[in-house]
């Protein structure tokens, strides 16, 4: 049953990722119209960088796909991480005006992830 269930949320996972990933190439979701200043540099300053919003949305897309089967989720998570701090960074850092639910939920998940594989990760630290 655990395996279900670990199964089911890394596929949500890994969708969430590849779908975010894919915006940053494509532009299909919608953008709040009004955003904080803090906000709007920010992004600014993202978008100003060239390279850095195709690295990212590679990384996600990448991680996401690896991170939704079992034999390549550690990798996966791996990738992932980087991309999770920042976008907790971001969401503490930054007056969003909403909840810090959703980044929250998917922290858990990839700590949960990767405390499951950490006997993969052994050999990277000894």
């Amino acid at each position: 049953m655990k395996r279900i269930i670990l199964f089911i949320v890394c596929l949500l996972f890994g969708l969430m990722f590849i779908n975010a990933g894919l915006d940053k190439f494509f532009h299909y979701m919608p953008q709040p119209k009004e955003m904080p200043e803090p906000m709007v540099k920010q992004f600014g300053a993202i978008m100003q960088i060239g390279w850095l919003l195709p690295l990212i949305g590679t990384a996600e897309i990448l991680g996401g796909l690896l991170f939704i089967f079992p034999k390549t989720r550690a990798l996966g998570a791996l990738i992932i991480f980087p991309v999770m701090v920042g976008i907790l960074l971001t969401t503490f850092s930054l007056p969003l005006g909403g909840s810090a639910a959703i980044p929250l939920v998917l922290a858990a998940i990839l700590i949960w992830v990767m405390i499951e594989n950490r006997h993969k990760y052994a050999p990277l630290v000894s």
